[in-house]
């Protein structure tokens, strides 16, 4: 079992980690339970009753926060002619191909999201054992690789989320940050669980979503009722 420290202990002992919490008191508990000292992220935890083993029950997609994520996001897009111009209007972070491959190859991983035009994903591919298992590969089908650069950067930067499940069927998402009002995050937190709900998969049988939790970047979880959402 592990070890936690003096602060996560005495967290624990400040309510009831088997009990159920609707939404609205489960984030006023977790504001008033987190105890680091800088604006920790708030996340999401949640377990579906899928079988990540089907292709087709595996969970992909985006979800854009109302209230933003908190984090200003370094956003590196690969692209030619003139759409280098039109992602640099639009607000990415660094624009470039084979010069910024040639960088990753190198060792450089200075940005928090890649998006790609089409025409750029055969050159791309070379760094795909890089940014693949960071979770950086651009991808069709959460609106990563496309020729819209100037929508999906605008999209990235005012608080668009990618989210995927895990092999045990979990999901994982940031939520905003603890210095967020109640409010905001309640917001954030509802459109990430009707995200989620909606991209049900057909052949999901049972119940769908067995668990959802709240948490800081250390704090310890709080399990919301999911009646209450």
């Amino acid at each position: 079992m592990a070890k936690h420290g003096k602060k996560y202990t005495q967290a624990l002992g400040k309510y009831d980690f088997s009990k159920e919490y609707d939404l609205e008191n489960a984030i006023s508990l977790l504001k008033n339970i987190a105890y680091a000292n800088y604006d920790e992220t708030v996340e999401i935890h949640t377990n579906l009753g899928i079988d990540p083993k089907h292709a087709e029950q595996q969970l992909r997609g985006t979800v854009s926060l109302p209230k933003g994520t908190g984090k200003t996001l370094r956003v590196l897009v690969f692209a030619k002619g003139e759409k280098i111009k039109e992602a640099q209007e639009a607000g990415a972070d660094f624009v470039g191909s084979d010069d910024f491959i040639e960088k990753i190859q190198s060792g450089w991983m200075d940005f928090d999201k890649v998006i790609a035009t089409p025409d750029m994903m055969g050159a791309v591919g070379k760094i795909g054992k890089i940014l693949g298992p960071r979770g950086l590969m651009p991808n069709p089908k959460v609106g990563t690789v496309t020729f819209d650069i100037a929508g999906a950067v605008k999209r990235v930067k005012a608080g668009e989320v990618e989210f995927r499940s895990d092999k045990t069927g979990n999901v994982h998402l940031i939520a905003g940050k603890k210095s967020f009002n109640e409010q905001d995050l309640l917001e954030n937190i509802k459109t990430i669980y009707d995200t989620i709900l909606k991209a049900k998969p057909s052949t999901a049988k049972g119940k769908y979503i067995k668990s959802f939790y709240l948490s800081t970047t250390h704090s310890p979880s709080v399990k919301v009722k999911l009646q209450a959402i």
